[in-house]
């Protein structure tokens, strides 16, 4: 998969619940070294300390790896998101953000004034590309008007299908689509059915799943475990057959 100029593994790691702990530096460090490239945090997880993990594991962050971060949850105004991004800025220890998501439409304030202020950042360099999460298609169509959308990132898993139009949309338009909780639904006796004959996990079927599911999927699973980052990375090896693939679906 191609993110800009660079191929990118297609599994990658979600760390709403990392802080900034010797371990959480050290899982960081091993993640990336284990080959994942794409970290995902957000203004918002762990007050802050996630962003200062990954900054102190990272700083600077490899050319090769993409750290994805959101802001706008609680408002969507252009100054707020301004203020938002200085600060991750500051705690990702970089001069430039990789991926930087509008983390919600705010109902209140247009959706193009917040991702024009986004804009802004991206023209002086601060941000090298721009996202949306917890949209539909008719939002990320008005979005594209203003700046090109590298990336959607909504809540998609086996048993959480509400944005299927979306991820369609999505390998139509060449968008890199980032399932959060991608692993809901990993408990089903089907999955476990196919787990067990492919001396595999739930977790690396379900994985498998979104990966055939579509070419641009991205999926982010979140660990605190170095051993579950490079059970999450073998799940790339799982070729589903059409049969154990329609059986899921």
């Amino acid at each position: 998969m191609r993110f800009g100029d660079i191929e990118v593994t297609r599994i990658g790691l979600g760390t709403n619940r990392l802080t900034k702990m010797r371990e959480g530096v050290e899982l960081i460090k091993a993640a990336v070294e284990a080959g994942l490239q794409m970290i995902d945090t957000a203004h918002t997880y762990t007050g802050g300390q996630s962003e200062e993990t990954i900054g102190e594991a990272l700083s600077p962050i490899p050319g090769n790896c993409i750290v994805a971060t959101k802001g706008g949850l609680g408002s969507g105004r252009p100054e707020a998101l301004r203020d938002e991004i200085e600060l991750s800025l500051t705690r990702l220890q970089t001069d430039t953000i990789p991926l930087y998501y509008l983390h919600r439409v705010d109902p209140a304030i247009p959706l193009e004034a917040s991702i024009a202020a986004i804009k802004e950042y991206q023209d002086r360099g601060k941000i090298r590309r721009i996202g949306l999460s917890n949209v539909d298609v008719d939002q990320i169509e008005r979005a594209r008007k203003v700046v090109s959308i590298a990336a959607v990132q909504n809540a998609y898993s086996l048993s959480l299908r509400k944005y299927d139009v979306v991820v369609d949309y999505c390998t139509a338009e060449e968008i890199i689509f980032v399932p959060y909780v991608p692993l809901r639904g990993a408990e089903s006796a089907a999955v476990t059915e196919i787990a067990n004959r492919r001396r595999a996990t739930p977790q690396q079927i379900a994985l498998a799943w979104l990966l055939r599911r579509s070419p641009v999927m991205l999926p982010i699973p979140g660990t605190l475990s170095p051993a579950h980052v490079k059970e999450n990375l073998a799940a790339l090896s799982i070729e589903l057959s059409d049969a154990e693939f329609e059986a899921l679906r």
